[in-house]
């Protein structure tokens, strides 16, 4: 139950510090140190984007610097996560290398500037970093501040040079081996695109081709593929010369829905680290959703981000209060610090580090959030803030490594969500794949049931029911693998535009593909897509529930148990959720897009079968969360308050306090965004 690759002991807290904006300011430097101790802070990002300063001129090093970081830091108790600079190339490099920068889709020359504005394939580049990371690397290996390597930032972006070009079409040979494969693949003929020379293929583009959906997914393959090739290159010396020093990269999700992160398949990349960390800046307060409905989302790609490697996370960055790049950039209300930082605890977080230690004084960042703000004074709100989460994270070291105990898992892909975006049908804004398995995963917080976000990769044995919504992309030995969970006892729930096409986005002919008949004993006929205003009504079990968007037209078997009929339109009276059984197991399949409600219902009916209860019974009203993590011996129950209201909660057995270090039970009274950790011996013999 204990993650064995946890970076330390105790969580970690601290974030990104980059003293090299500071080296002509000593003093600045000094009060550093001393305010790490006030925040009770324990490890820190360095060099994150430090290339200008490690090696000002090409070939000429300056380390002493960071030496007296180092040195400092570890002087002062903590640690540091030693960042690779790659995320920012020097102006040197890009003046005097142009072939480091990148090249736009439009296969314009971009200038230098920005970040990750370089060619993952340049050879140049991919010296330099070599370079510089083995002089890091060499410097750096004893020194007991190095907890970690903290590889790049955020890695992001493509590159559409010539260079790239002939990898792409090398990637492509690699995977296809003949032209005739490809052409099958991306359906050549449409449009008379088929390609009679390897050297005829160009990435996608708004000034050339962006409309055949097999080059958009394979070209959307390479870049994740090319990425990690990129990563792999930069860590050869950090594994060479630290082999036991672990190697991170942090993820990233996309802010705009809080939605993971699109551009990469992390699916593939998260195999490559050590440690899997991620970056979050929820919008909190916003006007346009509740702080619930907010954290749920949070809650989602944190359960994401934690099941790609089965072990606990880290968050690399967060903020202690505001950002800058949000369109309104709103502080966090008092107590909204602790909580939203406990939450990431909640999910399986070893850590709470933050963008950034010190505000900058000039550029882009300048008024983003910080630990030490302008008026460098430890006395303001924030500060304190995070002091007080410090003390609290250090009074949780035993939560380390721990993880939830999930019986649901839900099916996340990134690949089909491609696939799904580039398909010229349905509701060009209504496809809201990522979206749509937050409102299932809905169902599941608000009931205090852990789950899994996994992807189509991995073991989907150990768990009781799988929930596969709007699965587009699917290949027949997915497919097969579906059949074989569901016939060995699983219980599996699919919805509505899935299994549509295969995995080169190709449809399946002949109708729906007969594995997936098999397995729900009904037969997709038809797809019909609502305008906004549009709706209709499902009739499940005596109740109605709304119906938008999208709703499948079934034909079913004799054998199967049709648990809801659509109320309106022409398929009035027919199937919208059915239920079969295949072999020892039970296969849903829900036909529409229906409203939270429905999910609440329909979910609760399937767990009560499956006899799934929340790891520790705690009353509470809507809008609290109650999330769990396990080791051999001990619950640590994490019950959060996401509302602005004073809430009761009802414990029914009795728990230790882990902050307050006292016994509860009964009635407990959290304050608006209020929460409280606590800890219970687990009932070896129920394995409870």
């Amino acid at each position: 139950m204990k993650n064995k690759n946890a970076v330390a002991k105790h969580m970690l807290h601290g974030g990104d510090y980059n003293p090299d904006q500071w080296i002509d300011n000593p003093e600045i430097l000094e009060e550093d140190l001393k305010f790490m101790k006030l925040a009770h802070t324990n490890a820190f990002s360095i060099g994150i984007f430090s290339w200008a300063a490690l090696e000002p001129e090409e070939g000429r090093f300056e380390f002493e610097w960071l030496d007296n970081i180092m040195n400092n830091i570890a002087t002062n108790g903590a640690k540091v996560a030693l960042a690779t600079p790659s995320g920012a190339r020097p102006a040197w490099m890009s003046h005097k290398y142009p072939e480091v920068l990148r090249t736009n889709e439009r296969r314009e020359k971009m200038l230098h500037g920005g970040r990750h504005n370089h060619c993952l394939t340049s050879p140049v580049y991919r010296e330099k970093v070599v370079v510089m990371n083995r002089k890091l690397a060499e410097r750096y290996r004893n020194h007991p501040a190095l907890m970690m390597w903290h590889v790049s930032n955020e890695y992001s972006g493509e590159c559409h040079c010539p260079t790239c070009q002939q990898a792409f079409r090398n990637w492509l040979k690699e995977k296809y081996a003949t032209l005739e494969a490809l052409n099958l693949a991306w359906w050549g003929p449409f449009w008379s695109h088929t390609i009679t020379n390897w050297e005829q293929i160009e990435s996608p583009s708004p000034i050339g081709e962006n409309m055949v959906h097999g080059l958009n997914l394979d070209w959307r393959r390479f870049v994740t593929d090319q990425t990690i090739d990129f990563y792999e290159n930069e860590i050869i010396p950090l594994r060479e010369l630290t082999p036991n020093i672990p190697v991170t990269t942090n993820f990233m999700a996309d802010t705009n829905d809080l939605i993971p992160f699109q551009a990469l398949d992390y699916s593939k990349f998260s195999k490559h680290v050590d440690i899997l960390s991620w970056d979050c800046y929820p919008a909190w307060h916003n006007d346009w959703e509740t702080t619930a409905n907010l954290a749920m989302k949070v809650g989602f790609i944190n359960d994401l981000y934690r099941s790609l490697k089965q072990q606990s996370f880290l968050i690399l960055e967060c903020t202690p209060s505001g950002v800058n790049w949000h369109p309104v950039n709103k502080t966090k209300r008092p107590g909204m610090h602790l909580l939203s930082s406990m939450q990431f605890l909640a999910h399986g977080s070893d850590s709470v580090m933050y963008f950034q230690w010190r505000k900058s004084r000039g550029s882009s960042e300048k008024f983003h959030g910080a630990v030490i703000d302008h008026d460098r004074n430890p006395n303001n709100r924030v500060f304190k803030e995070v002091a007080e989460v410090g003390k609290n994270l250090e009074k949780l070291s035993d939560i380390v490594g721990t993880m939830p105990d999930s019986k649901v898992a839900i099916l996340y892909d990134w690949e089909s969500n491609w696939a799904l975006n580039d398909a010229q049908g349905f509701g060009l804004e209504s496809k809201q794949y990522p979206q749509t398995l937050q409102q299932h995963y809905k169902a599941f917080w608000e009931k205090d049931i852990p789950v899994d976000v996994i992807t189509k990769e991995q073991d989907f044995s150990k768990y009781k029911l799988l929930v596969v919504p709007m699965l587009y992309l699917m290949s027949k030995s997915l497919m097969k693998r579906f059949q074989e969970f569901a016939n060995n006892g699983g219980t599996l729930v699919m919805t509505y535009l899935s299994g549509l096409v295969d995995e080169h986005d190709l449809t399946y002919t002949g109708g729906w593909p007969k594995k997936l008949q098999e397995l729900f004993s009904i037969n997709v006929l038809e797809t019909d897509t609502y305008y906004p205003k549009d709706t209709n009504a499902v009739k499940y079990f005596g109740k109605t529930y709304n119906a938008k968007d999208y709703a499948t037209i079934l034909e079913t078997s004799q054998q199967v148990d049709s648990l809801g009929t659509y109320q309106q339109e022409f398929y009035q009276g027919s199937p919208a959720v059915t239920k079969n059984i295949f072999g020892k197991g039970t296969t849903y399949f829900i036909g529409a897009r229906l409203e939270d409600n429905f999910h609440k219902d329909f979910y609760q009916n399937v767990l009560d079968e499956l006899q799934i209860v929340p790891p520790f019974a705690i009353k509470h009203d809507k809008g609290v969360s109650i999330q769990v993590r396990e080791d051999e011996q001990y619950k640590y129950v994490f019950i959060m308050n996401f509302t602005e209201n004073s809430q009761k909660v009802f414990l029914e057995q009795e728990a230790r306090d882990i902050i307050a270090d006292e016994s509860v039970s009964g009635e407990i009274i959290l304050n608006a965004y209020g929460v409280k950790i606590v800890k219970t011996k687990k009932d070896t013999r129920m394995g409870r």
